[in-house]
């Protein structure tokens, strides 16, 4: 399914969202290598109970655009959620932050606590967890010479990433694994990915907030997969313990992108974290 159909020109650049339902606004936030197509299967049950659920493509990812000269790290990436909030009349919201789209929350979170109910981290980026082993080969690797990388390497290397992201890696395939490779599948798409993904992989984002994870103010429930491969379980611990009042839920027979292994899992912790239970 095409979970987005509209955009909007957001602080100068064009961003690609989704803005439907009633009620308390909920904004989810994917990760890397994603786009909000690993929202798909959560983010329509969430507007059927009673929420206004606003899911986007982050800047240079999916359907956004893909600027040439315009900063895509996390923390930028932060500071034009505070411009995409004020465009849509969004005083304050639940975040729902998956991977890289956690470290984004969590920098939001601190400097807009105002702006923030609750905040949701899925298998989330921390402290120095990122990049993964993989990842930082393939930054030595192939950073510098992508464009000498025929299409065929290129879905042939994402291919191998993507199949660590889950538990079991037969879901990472057919159509939906299609999906994920499909914004890349140009020269100007394996440029764009590893120019505003893959060169901010950069864990000075999240080191740099550490020590001050234990004044976030919003209630915090952070939910992982316990086969996480990219971003080991032992992180999710380490998270609950620098936030003091978070509640940590770990999902077995699960992996990094939690919502392909586990979608129903995450609907209900996500119903229950927003006060609708979903069953």
């Amino acid at each position: 399914m095409t979970l987005l159909t509209d955009s909007l020109i957001v602080d100068g650049v064009r961003l690609a969202y989704r803005d439907r339902g009633q009620g308390e606004p909920v904004i989810f936030i994917h990760g890397t290598p994603s786009h909000s197509h690993e929202w798909r299967d959560v983010v329509p049950r969430i507007e059927a109970a009673g929420f206004r659920a606003v899911t986007y493509d982050l800047l240079g990812y999916g359907r956004s655009e893909r600027p040439v000269d315009r900063d895509t790290s996390v923390a930028a990436q932060a500071e034009l959620l505070e411009h995409l909030l004020d465009a849509l009349g969004v005083d304050r919201v639940s975040i729902v932050a998956h991977d890289i789209g956690g470290a984004i929350g969590q920098r939001f979170s601190l400097a807009h606590p105002e702006r923030v109910r609750r905040l949701m981290l899925i298998d989330s980026v921390s402290f120095d967890s990122w990049p993964s082993p993989t990842w930082k080969k393939i930054i030595e690797e192939h950073l510098d010479d992508v464009a000498a990388m025929s299409q065929d390497e290129f879905n042939a290397l994402l291919t191998r990433q993507l199949k660590m992201t889950v538990a079991d890696d037969s879901l990472m395939s057919g159509d939906v694994l299609q999906a994920y490779l499909a914004p890349h599948q140009s020269a100007p798409g394996r440029v764009s990915f590893f120019e505003h993904q893959v060169r901010h992989y950069d864990s000075t984002y999240t080191e740099e907030i550490s020590d001050q994870l234990g004044h976030l103010t919003a209630p915090v429930r952070i939910v992982w997969g316990e086969e996480d491969q990219w971003q080991p379980a032992r992180y999710a611990k380490r998270l609950s313990d620098a936030i003091p009042h978070a509640e940590l839920v770990v999902v077995p027979g699960a992996g990094h992108f939690l919502m392909e292994d586990a979608p129903e899992r995450v609907v209900r912790e996500i119903g229950d974290f927003l006060g609708a239970p979903l069953r």
